[in-house]
């Protein structure tokens, strides 16, 4: 079985992470690159290093030293638009923690990488100490994502059950551990 390790990010990470993710979104998400929706793929750095409430996860593969997994947190809410508004109202920035570009590469999957970076965001999330929930959408096109999270929380909206669909994405909230709501 492989060995990876899960640690901090760090700037000489940055070029792998952004390779992890793009390929992410060109392979498995089939949208490529969208500017409104991606800018923290170009520069993680701003995004997730330069923040003391985020953080910015990678699983290395021991073998070789490759950054093959990431996984993020920020401490920015859901927006709205273009979420519904109920949801952002009930995510305030500042006080959720969203989870963010858990993505594995795809020859990785099944080792057990993206519970063990989750579980490592949420220990950051409590450790922070300020966050009162974590937040998280997923595009259930994407396959296996939504079980995953089914696994690790529950839904808070599925926009396939709103009139016109939405989005079509599955919001999600997940605990962040014993006593936490």
């Amino acid at each position: 079985m492989p060995s990876y390790r899960i640690r901090t990010a760090t700037p000489d990470d940055l070029d792998a992470v952004r390779s992890v993710m793009l390929d992410t979104v060109y392979r498995d998400f089939a949208t490529g690159y969208v500017p409104r929706w991606h800018a923290d793929i170009i520069d993680p750095a701003a995004a997730y290093l330069n923040g003391a409430r985020h953080t910015l996860l990678v699983a290395v593969d021991e073998s070789d030293g490759a950054v093959v997994a990431t996984a993020a947190l920020d401490s920015r809410g859901p927006a709205h638009p273009p979420n519904p508004p109920w949801l952002a109202a009930r995510y305030p920035s500042g006080e959720t923690a969203q989870l963010r570009r858990v993505y594995v590469r795809s020859e990785h999957r099944r080792n057990g990488l993206a519970r063990r970076l989750v579980h490592a965001l949420l220990d950051f999330a409590v450790a922070d100490g300020g966050y009162r929930a974590v937040y998280l959408h997923t595009d259930p096109a994407v396959v296996g994502a939504e079980p995953f999270w089914r696994s690790l929380g529950k839904v808070v909206c599925d926009e396939r059950e709103a009139p016109g669909g939405g989005q079509g994405i599955v919001h999600f909230e997940v605990p962040m551990g014993p006593g936490t709501p």
